[in-house]
């Protein structure tokens, strides 16, 4: 039944009441640390660097691109959380193998990871012999801690490999107030480096 009141529609369900005109109720994100939720100003926005057509062709701006999705079975998953140190809930990674005159020029892998409260897209490129070429930041979602996307930051991950632990204070340089940020996307290179390991170097 359909009830009309004040300009309002209000649909009738067996004795159930429910208002058409209201909009859910928006997600807020609660802070452990100041134990309260934060404001949208705290959340910060949305701010979009790089389309993944970008940032491939900041990576290989000559090859030929292959998109693979690398799915884990459970054994592999396992393994792979055991060597980077940190579980994580992924079960499959969007990656690229990149091509020229019929040699591998290199790979990338496209992940998310979180920062202090939100995702963070960003794209890892690797060399053939298994070595970190350039780190892109693609969407950057905190209010703060983006100076990760800036090139005297992230040259540090350049020529590391899956032997480098790719930890701050170790071998990777923190960023005042962006600790969270930096700490995630250092484990995501590693995962990065670890992913193209076991999907493409191992193989060949």
């Amino acid at each position: 039944m359909l009830i009309r009141a004040c300009g309002v529609t209000l649909i009738v369900f067996s004795g159930w009441l429910s208002l058409a005109a209201a909009a859910d109720p928006p997600k807020r994100t609660w802070d452990p640390d100041l134990k309260r939720w934060l404001t949208e100003e705290e959340l910060g926005s949305i701010e979009v660097y790089l389309t993944e057509e970008q940032a491939l062709k900041l990576l290989f701006p000559k090859s030929r691109i292959h998109a693979e999705d690398l799915r884990l079975v459970p054994e592999q998953k396992a393994r792979i959380q055991e060597r980077i140190g940190w579980k994580f809930p992924e079960e499959s990674f969007r990656a690229f193998k990149a091509e020229s005159n019929g040699k591998v020029d290199g790979y990338a892998v496209i992940q998310e990871t979180i920062g202090k409260h939100r995702p963070i897209t960003y794209m890892v490129g690797v060399s053939p012999d298994g070595r970190v070429t350039s780190v892109e930041i693609l969407v950057y979602r905190e209010s703060k801690g983006n100076e990760v996307r800036m090139k005297r930051f992230n040259y540090q991950y350049e020529g590391k490999t899956t032997q480098d632990p790719i930890r701050i204070n170790k071998d990777i340089i923190n960023i005042t107030g962006a600790t969270m940020s930096v700490r995630s996307v250092s484990a995501g290179v590693k995962r990065a480096l670890v992913l193209v390991e076991e999907f493409f170097l191992k193989a060949r």
